[in-house]
């Protein structure tokens, strides 16, 4: 943290690739968090295919000077962008190309030089517009029609994050629906005899639980003082969730002090392993 506005660096950097630009901003950004003390202003690129597109991206650094991190498999373009990068001074970091050479080494085949995801999306996208569907149609409990395609099933108490972990893994390709476990509500039977997808149980700290409840009725401006935010019911809740995980054989995961992205992490760690033992 830096006290002093003025003296906050601002680092310039030029994202390109020849797809999304999913790759090279999720590399960036997970590397930028070993650094503080500056301030970061990203220029995505995606899509640079042609000379022509390359000359655009020149143009913006040669205005804002900054590093350039890119993901380009066609020689002649990365060529074109790494000279002129060069020509002004700017470094260029092709962020593939350790991982590419790797694996052209170890297979011993050529790399194609295919840009991207340009040919090769459409099975992957298209899996992640379905889980998407499948994640807004089993949200919160609203059907069982097809829960036996779910790659997994979420369940837990109110507010430890279902519904924002479901979606994170559509984005990821997996079909994920959720149900919450409300004292005095049973489960549809449909949920109890499940068989095919993985079943995991969300919990939270019921201090912290209770907090983050009385928070959101607060923002909704209704009374934060009820049996919802109690902490002994919060805590009968979260006690009779495990129990009911627990009887039933499912995974639990503690997402107190997990971010979406870890507690997802956690759980397609659970898929590949249940897949693994059933092959």
């Amino acid at each position: 943290m830096v006290d002093n506005v003025d003296t906050v660096k601002e680092l310039h950097l030029h994202l390109v690739s020849d797809a999304s630009g999913e790759t090279v901003l999720g590399v960036a950004r997970v590397c930028l968090l070993q650094f503080e003390g500056f301030e970061t202003v990203e220029h995505l690129s995606p899509l640079i295919r042609h000379i022509k597109d390359v000359d655009k991206v020149l143009d913006r650094i040669s205005r804002y000077p900054g590093l350039c991190i890119f993901t380009l498999v066609n020689p002649e373009i990365r060529e074109a962008l790494e000279k002129g990068c060069a020509e002004l001074g700017v470094p260029s970091v092709p962020v593939l190309d350790p991982i590419l050479g790797a694996i052209a080494n170890y297979v011993d085949v050529p790399m194609r030089g295919r840009p991207g995801r340009h040919h090769g999306m459409n099975s992957e996208y298209f899996s992640r517009i379905d889980a998407m569907h499948f994640v807004m149609a089993h949200d919160d409990g609203q059907s069982t029609r097809g829960l036996a395609e779910a790659d997994v099933v979420l369940l837990g108490v109110s507010r430890t994050s279902k519904t924002p972990t479901c979606i994170y893994l559509a984005n990821r390709g997996v079909k994920a629906a959720n149900f919450p476990i409300v004292p005095g509500c049973a489960l549809p039977d449909e949920m109890l005899t499940l068989k095919g997808p993985l079943v995991v149980c969300l919990t939270k700290d019921a201090k912290l639980l209770a907090q983050i409840r009385r928070n959101r009725l607060r923002l909704l401006g209704q009374e934060d003082h009820t049996d919802y935010t109690d902490l002994d019911r919060v805590e009968e809740e979260v006690n009779m969730a495990k129990r009911l995980a627990s009887r039933n054989g499912w995974h639990i995961i503690d997402v107190t002090r997990r971010s979406i992205e870890e507690t997802a992490a956690q759980i397609i760690r659970l898929i590949a392993d249940r897949e693994e033992k059933n092959v």
